[in-house]
């Protein structure tokens, strides 16, 4: 399944949740000793491989213990690109720069500027 804003929440946990199991169970990792490594009780980690809502801690825990750093900047990373941004701030930042005292500088004058 591929996330987009559509998606309702309840199906992103129960998603998000069978993809912690698949990992899990690819590390050869029973439910105890995952839970034990995270520092999170059995119970919660059943909780959230079954789709139930789970605290972000209890998540942050799980995937490191699962050694998914990498999955935890990707969800906010800490500097967002986004190219329309980008595009239109530079237009942005040129238009400031065209000040009317910045067309006499380069030398071209209009015909009212004239002395």
């Amino acid at each position: 399944m591929k996330f987009d804003r559509l998606t309702p929440p309840p199906a992103m946990l129960r998603e998000l949740g069978e993809r912690l199991a698949r990992l899990r169970e690819q590390q050869g990792l029973s439910q105890q000793v995952l839970a034990a490594a995270a520092g999170v009780g059995v119970a919660t980690l059943r909780r959230i491989e079954d789709g139930k809502d789970g605290k972000l801690g209890s998540w942050l825990r799980l995937l490191v213990a699962l050694q998914q750093d990498a999955a935890i900047e990707q969800l906010l990373p800490a500097e967002f690109r986004s190219p329309l941004v980008e595009v239109t701030g530079r237009r942005r930042r040129r238009a400031k720069a065209k000040s009317p005292g910045a067309a006499a500088t380069d030398g071209f004058q209009w015909g009212d500027q004239r002395p």
